[in-house]
């Protein structure tokens, strides 16, 4: 593969907006592309990166770090296919609605899509090209035996969407909920915990949920260095969901029958909720118990919030992403360390989070072939190693030979030039279905998530029982799942 290189582009640059012949970086409106009335013009040309030249795209994505990273390399994509691309960044929210606009329009200002696995891909699966389409074209770069090359549960969570063979997107974004802990800490109070708590503190599986509460309560009482043991991401929010599902998983409980099948491959009619589980009623009391000595701003804090607060020297530990780690090393360098959350009665779980980027189903022939040679480059071995060492960089691979190439393998001790990767032991073992934490994949998943940290949120404020919590969650699931879901087309 060509792959020329473009004069180096400064984080500064890319805030402000436009990349010269490569990315624009916008906050939304209407956005010159491919026309969906007229298609694209192929060229004659023996270069099959080179056959929509002059074309291009509109992406449209939620603001994360590979996004960030693939419009700092775009000038790359422009050189190697003569394709322009904009990119616009958005909240997920956001995001949801112009993607959902689009597809009902039967237009496609936004060719490529980030597909959310649970706002995009699952409601909106027949919006989608299936992929197998451009990547079986002899014409094009690129083929289905590629599909084999991503981490097994990434391609089927974040690419597939029910019981067939379709692949809707390639997996671009991984983002684990992993144990995070000030290592330092750990390691200079080790004996004295071990000693008052009756057990090896070490972070990892082996340690179970209600170890995890008692070493909170040890810091919270013996430690001067941190105002507190643990915090959360326990604002009335989706991270509050993410936060609880950990322990929901950990402890036997699901949302649905089957529930590592509906996370896994999603489905359009999950059946009755299990939140009223003796399981899930199990873990709801333990997180109720578990909020109470954590940080009080926990209840204040998502993801964002939380990941602050550690950085800051705040909390020992807590249960969060893994991409927060580059902020970690930052902040903290050399003293925090990574691995995957406590077990509880039946697993560790560590949920996933990822998403992948798909092809706008109203596309015209040509113009989904073009949308595909970027989907190949963005998603390919060389772009994301290069995204993990770019200024702008810090994107986790998707692909599974990446973690295996000399330099990444090294990057997984300190010193590193790819904090996120001192994760990868973590992350690649909550990746095995036998410590991975799935939320169901299904269609109207965005109100059930509302329902459900809706009720969590009082039971953490004292409004209800932990029972009573999970028994109201239940009906309120029940009656949003029993409506049905009719897919965009």
């Amino acid at each position: 593969m060509v792959d020329p290189k473009p004069a180096a582009v400064s984080r500064r640059r890319l805030l402000t907006g436009t990349l010269a012949g490569g990315a624009a970086m916008a906050g939304g409106g209407v956005l010159s592309g491919c026309s969906t009335r007229q298609d694209v013009r192929r060229r004659d040309t023996a270069d099959p990166w080179r056959q929509f030249a002059g074309c291009t795209l509109n992406f449209v994505s939620e603001n994360t770090a590979p996004t960030s990273a693939i419009a700092a390399d775009a000038q790359r994509f422009t050189e190697l296919t003569g394709i322009h691309i904009n990119i616009v960044t958005l909240e997920l929210s956001a995001l949801v609605q112009k993607v959902a606009l689009d597809l009902a329009s039967g237009q496609s200002q936004y060719q490529v899509l980030y597909a959310d696995s649970y706002q995009v891909l699952a409601p909106y699966a027949e919006g989608l090209v299936d992929l197998r389409e451009p990547a079986g074209d002899p014409s094009l770069p690129g083929d289905t035996s590629r599909f084999d090359e991503f981490v097994p549960l990434q391609m089927d969570v974040s690419g597939r969407f029910g019981d067939g063979e379709r692949i809707l997107a390639l997996p671009y974004d991984c983002a684990t909920m992993i144990w995070q802990y000030r290592k330092d800490l750990f390691e200079t109070y080790h004996d004295r915990m071990a000693a008052d708590l009756g057990f090896d503190p070490t972070p990892g599986p082996q340690r179970t949920w209600e170890e995890y509460f008692r070493i909170a309560q040890w810091f919270n009482d013996n430690v001067d260095e941190v105002a507190y043991g643990t915090g959360h991401q326990a604002k009335q929010h989706d991270s509050l969901m993410c936060d609880f599902s950990n322990v929901l998983f950990a402890h036997g409980g699901q949302y649905f029958p089957d529930g590592e099948r509906v996370g896994r491959y999603g489905a359009v009619d999950p059946g009755p909720c299990q939140l009223d589980s003796d399981a899930a009623l199990e873990a709801a009391e333990f997180y109720r118990r578990l909020l109470s000595v954590a940080d009080p701003a926990s209840r204040t804090w998502d993801w964002t919030g939380v990941g602050a607060a550690f950085a800051a020297g705040r909390v020992a530990m807590c249960p969060n992403w893994h991409e927060f780690a580059a902020d970690n090393e930052r902040a903290l360098p050399g003293k925090v360390g990574y691995a995957a959350l406590p077990s509880g009665p039946v697993k560790s779980a560590n949920m996933y989070g990822g998403a992948g980027i798909a092809i706008n189903g109203n596309t015209a022939p040509n113009e989904r072939k073009a949308a595909w040679l970027f989907l190949n480059w963005a998603t390919s071995r060389r772009t994301q190693l290069r995204n993990l060492t770019g200024e702008v960089g810090g994107a986790t691979p998707t692909l599974s030979s990446i973690y295996q190439l000399p330099e990444v393998r090294g990057a997984q001790q300190r010193p590193t030039d790819m904090p996120t990767m001192l994760t990868a032991p973590a992350v690649q073992r909550a990746w095995q279905p036998e410590y991975s934490g799935m939320r169901p994949k299904i269609p109207m998943w965005s109100e059930c998530d509302t329902a459900i940290y809706t009720e969590l949120s009082r039971m953490l404020a004292g409004d209800a029982t932990s029972a009573q919590a999970m028994r109201d969650t239940t009906e309120q699931v029940d009656r949003i799942v029993s409506r049905g879901w009719v897919a965009a087309r």
